[in-house]
C-alpha cells in the first residue's frame, strides 16, 4: 500500500467534527470536517467580538514596591482594594477613576492613549512621577492604573523606576513583569522607554 492510500484510508477513519470559527470582524461559522476533502461551512446568524473577550474582573492590583506602588486595572479601583492595601492615592492613566465613596483618597487623571505615537515624556510622566513622588512624601500608597493595567499604566510605573528609582530600563521592566506578568506596553512606549535615563525628565 503506498503512502497516499495509507493516508486516504485514515482520513476516512477519522471522526466528522464542527468546530465554530470567529473571524477579525466578529463574523461567525460553523466548520464541518466530514470525510469530503473540502470543509463545509455555515455562516450563523449572531454576531460577536472579532477578539475573545475576558469577562473575568482583574481586582487584585501588583505590589511592585512594598507598602508603597501598586499596579492594576481599572477593576482594582474599590472600596476593598482601598482598605485592604491601605492606598492613599490613585492615578488613573487614559481612564477616569471609578467613582468612590471614599474622601480620604487623592486621586489624579492623565490623559493618555495607548497608541505608539503618544508622547509619554512631554507630559504624561512628568506630571504623573510628580504625583507619585507626593503619594510618597505624605507617606501614603499609590494605585496607577489604565483599563488593563497592561501598556499604559505599566509604562507609567517603569518609568518611574528608571527616572526617580534609577533603574535601568531592563530591570524595571523584569521587576514590573515579575509583579504582574500580563504587562505589555505598546511598541512606541518601550521605545520610549528604553531613552529614557535618571533624571532625564
Amino acid at each position: 500500500m503506498s503512502l497516499l492510500q495509507q493516508l486516504q484510508t485514515k482520513r476516512k477513519a477519522l471522526k466528522a467534527t464542527t468546530t465554530t470559527v470567529t473571524t477579525e470582524s466578529g463574523k461567525r461559522f460553523i466548520v464541518a470536517n466530514a470525510t469530503t476533502s473540502t470543509p463545509i461551512q455555515q455562516q450563523l446568524q449572531a454576531q460577536s467580538y472579532g477578539f475573545v473577550v475576558d469577562t473575568k474582573p482583574d481586582t487584585t492590583p501588583a505590589c511592585i514596591l512594598a507598602d508603597f506602588l501598586y499596579l492594576g486595572s481599572q477593576d482594582a479601583v474599590n472600596s476593598e482594594n482601598i482598605s485592604a492595601y491601605k492606598l492613599t492615592h490613585i492615578l488613573s492613566v487614559g481612564i477616569e477613576t471609578p467613582l468612590l465613596d471614599s474622601d480620604k483618597v487623592v486621586r489624579h487623571f492623565l490623559p493618555c492613549l495607548d497608541l505608539p505615537e503618544t508622547l509619554l515624556s512631554a507630559h504624561v510622566i512628568p506630571a504623573a512621577n510628580k504625583f507619585i513622588n507626593g503619594a510618597e512624601l505624605a507617606r501614603g500608597r499609590v494605585l496607577v492604573h489604565c483599563n488593563a493595567g497592561v501598556s499604559r499604566a505599566a509604562s507609567i510605573v517603569i518609568a518611574y523606576l528608571i527616572l526617580v528609582r534609577g533603574m535601568r530600563y531592563d530591570a524595571a521592566y523584569t521587576l514590573v513583569k515579575s509583579k504582574r506578568e500580563c504587562i505589555q506596553p505598546n511598541v512606541g512606549f518601550i521605545k520610549q522607554l528604553k531613552q529614557l535615563k535618571l533624571n532625564d525628565v
